[in-house]
């Protein structure tokens, strides 16, 4: 899939049909079991694959409707296709070469996901997430820190020593989480959005890729 760079945390969706991720897909970790929660639900987190393009399309579509409505023109959120962005999903997941693309689920379906891999910026030995989605329903879990540890875990094996996520300037929300994880702040950037339209954009930067490949507490 394209180099995303509007990364947020987003909003509820229905999925369609249950998923069943630790029946055929390597469990990376599941937080009420590992971590002691007391919540009565699980979460699963794998490597996604072409066969899960369509759910990630719905989660896609449903996170910028929310996360980015009234940041970006509601004319161009209702235009957002599924099956379009399901299409450029498996294309990636076919082929993914040095990205990296996780999934996570609940027991009725994908929740979030996150993408990285080589930075745009080509620093060397730097690393990007591309994007990173929790739908609402699943906030509060510390399903998004999770990803982004599990991400950071797989690009570090792949040689990245540092890593780097963009975010809009105005999305005080991931802002608050980025910094949270510890990522420092670089001065805010025009960076052409949907449309062609001009946007600011933070970049958040890790400059040692090893502190996010601890699990928060």
């Amino acid at each position: 899939m394209g180099r995303a760079t509007l990364t947020g945390v987003s909003s509820p969706v229905s999925p369609s049909r249950a998923l069943e991720p630790a029946a055929n897909k390597p469990k990376l970790w599941m937080d009420a079991a590992s971590c002691g929660a007391s919540r009565a639900l699980s979460f699963v987190v794998f490597p996604a694959g072409p066969s899960d393009a369509e759910d990630l399309a719905r989660v896609h579509v449903a996170s910028w409707r929310e996360t980015y409505r009234g940041l970006l023109a509601d004319a161009f959120l209702a235009r957002m296709s599924e099956p379009g962005f399901a299409r450029r999903f498996r294309r990636t997941l076919t082929d993914p070469g040095a990205s990296v693309t996780l999934a996570a689920a609940d027991r009725y379906g994908l929740v979030g996901y996150a993408q990285g891999g080589p930075s745009r910026r080509a620093t060397p030995g730097e690393a990007e997430v591309a994007t990173l989605y929790v739908l609402r329903q699943a906030q509060g879990r510390g399903l998004g820190a999770r990803l982004m540890t599990e991400t950071a875990r797989a690009l570090a094996a792949q040689g990245a020593t540092s890593l780097m996520i963009s975010v809009l300037r105005d999305n005080v929300r991931a802002r608050g989480f980025y910094e949270h994880l510890g990522g420092v702040a670089e001065p805010a950037r025009q960076e052409p959005g949907p449309g062609g339209r001009l946007l600011y954009e933070v970049a958040y930067r890790w400059a040692d890729i090893g502190k996010l490949t601890i699990p928060p507490l």
